[in-house]
């Protein structure tokens, strides 16, 4: 894990997963998480734990998505915690995380909802 480079401010994360992604590193993406992260991923699902969440990923990336890069909301932090969080390009839900810094500086995902899409109300 110490050769990929480290997210030094919460909104790095967003962008060294993007590019990791994108080059097919399941590895390089489950190394943005803490060893017992969450990520509500599947849909309906939670991913357990930093080898889980590589796992969920390499099968994710073996069809070769293409993510491109959004802009971040304003960042809020306290005490070593940051929520960060992004649009998507659609309009749609959000998607947000809670980031936690790691005690050589460095920030790491401790919990991750990559799509959220809040309920429709009516019909």
């Amino acid at each position: 894990m110490s050769a990929y480079e480290k997210a030094m401010r919460p909104e790095d994360i967003t962008r060294l997963f993007v590019e990791r992604s994108n080059a097919g590193d399941a590895a390089g993406v489950a190394a943005l998480y803490e060893e017992e992260a969450v990520m509500a991923y599947p849909p309906g699902e939670l991913t357990v734990g930093r080898a889980a969440i590589g796992e969920l990923w390499a099968k994710v990336l073996a069809n070769r998505p293409r993510f491109e890069p959004e802009q971040p909301l304003p960042t809020l932090v306290s005490d070593g915690i940051a929520l960060t969080s992004t649009p998507p390009r659609d309009g749609s839900g959000a998607r947000a995380q809670v980031v936690r810094r790691q005690p050589d500086g460095s920030w790491l995902r401790l919990l991750d909802q990559p799509e959220f899409t809040p309920p429709t109300h009516g019909s």
